[in-house]
């Protein structure tokens, strides 16, 4: 797949451990602020150039991925 400037994101961590993501490539104009990626209550992606980073809208929370951890053998195991 071909990837465009527009697909890269800045990961923020924001207070109480909420994610931020801001567009690498878009600003606003007049006040230079970023664009971030936001969902409004449909799930449906709103405009960048209405959200902001203090909005709920904005704060993804992140899933913990399960690793699975190594354990050492034991003699039970044999």
């Amino acid at each position: 797949e071909l990837f465009t400037p527009e697909c890269k994101f800045k990961e923020s961590v924001f207070e109480n451990y909420y994610v931020i993501y801001s567009s690498m490539l878009y600003r606003q104009q007049e006040s230079g602020r970023a664009w971030f990626l936001g969902l409004n209550k449909e799930g449906q992606v709103m405009k960048g150039n209405r959200v902001k980073k203090t909005k709920p809208a904005a704060h993804f929370l992140p899933k913990p991925l399960e690793v699975a951890m190594y354990r050492e053998p034991s003699l039970h195991d044999i």
